[in-house]
């Protein structure tokens, strides 16, 4: 793969249909563009489409998104001036620490089962049995064609890995929550890396993850979904009820997605 440049080089040497460079920010007009925006909604194969971009320049695929109300993600960007990515944070200890916290305001420790309050630590990798982009393209295709994403767009991102897109654009989803993208970042690489994770969708408070490799048994999944809690504790608290309930209906094949889509929000 290409070593990544600046994005206005880059976009230049590729085919692209007709699209926008995105260079303003919550805090003004930076001097290089964060990404490149297709101007047109994609189709269902409109991420599929980017990869052949991809493998010439780097450039990372991601189908943005807007809110009911009308915002798009590129309306709040709030890159970290110098920042590197993820530098230096530890995933089994971002999601430790999350947990406590997540965990000590949950009313019903039954929820929990069978961890209680106990953070379990990390869940082993699954062995890498599926194909990162096969999976990240079916899921785009189903985010386009069920109309889960409104007016949805194809953006490229100068990144050497996917789970870096929402940091590198200073994506503002998980504001709510009281962090920043960098902690969930260094998760996102970790998942990345254990479950061929890839970011396929933003949009403006909700994050779309494919799944290559998801866990195959509910018992596999408890760990995973104690992961999901203390990443986004709406899971829990918002969608399934319970920890067990969520690895049986969200995490494992046949359930929903067939356990290949993984979906988070924070409001």
């Amino acid at each position: 793969m290409a070593e990544v440049r600046g994005l206005r080089s880059l976009v230049g040497s590729a085919d692209l249909p007709p699209g926008t460079l995105i260079d303003r920010t919550v805090l003004g007009v930076r001097s290089e563009p964060l990404l490149w925006r297709a101007d047109f909604p994609a189709g269902p194969d409109g991420w599929r489409r980017m990869l052949p971009v991809r493998d010439a320049t780097g450039l990372w695929p991601v189908l943005l998104g807007r809110h009911g109300r009308g915002t798009a993600v590129e309306d709040d960007l709030l890159p970290v001036p110098g920042g590197g990515l993820n530098g230096g944070i530890d995933a089994g200890d971002t999601l430790a620490r999350w947990w406590e916290e997540h965990a000590a305001r949950e009313p019903d420790a039954r929820a929990l089962r069978p961890y209680g309050r106990r953070w379990p630590g990390l869940a082993p990798p699954v062995a890498a049995v599926g194909d990162p982009d096969g999976a990240a393209a079916e899921v785009a295709r189903s985010l386009v064609a069920n109309g889960i994403l409104l007016d949805p767009r194809i953006a490229l991102v100068p990144v050497r890995r996917g789970a870096d897109v929402p940091e590198a654009i200073g994506w503002t989803g998980t504001l709510a929550s009281g962090e920043g993208a960098a902690p969930f970042g260094a998760v996102l690489r970790s998942w990345e890396e254990r479950f061929g994770a890839r970011v396929v969708a933003l949009e403006p408070e909700v994050l779309h993850l494919s799944v290559a490799s998801p866990p195959g048994t509910v018992s596999e999944a408890l760990a995973v979904a104690a992961e999901h809690f203390a990443f986004c504790p709406a899971v829990i608290g918002q969608g399934a009820g319970s920890l067990v309930r969520y690895a049986e209906k969200w995490l494992v094949p046949g359930a929903h997605g067939g356990g290949r889509h993984w979906s988070f929000w924070w409001d």
